[in-house]
């Protein structure tokens, strides 16, 4: 999978240096996968929903960060929209819209 963009990552685990090895680990076993289908996340990422509208939130260390993604199985993309921690995402309204 193609993930666009690392930025938004770096960004955020620029300001909380306690997410830069989970975010880090979340990146290249993303890079590294070939999903075509929300089954196919499943096997490597249990702790994955899917809020619709092609976007799906991945639990990254535990409960403690989030990252809401488009993901587009066609062409093998994972756009990333949004990456925070927990209290910063109970906060978030129309996920599906992100």
């Amino acid at each position: 999978m193609h993930v666009i963009t690392f930025k938004k990552l770096q960004e955020f685990f620029d300001k909380d240096v306690n997410s830069k090895v989970a975010l880090q680990d979340w990146f290249k076993r993303s890079s590294r996968a070939n999903w075509d289908n929300f089954s196919d996340i499943k096997k490597d990422f249990n702790s994955i929903d899917s809020v619709g509208n092609s976007r799906y939130v991945f639990y990254v260390k535990g409960i403690h960060y989030r990252i809401i993604a488009i993901i587009l199985f066609s062409v093998k993309r994972i756009y990333i929209r949004w990456v925070g921690n927990h209290k910063d995402y109970e906060r978030l309204k129309n996920i599906d819209k992100i």
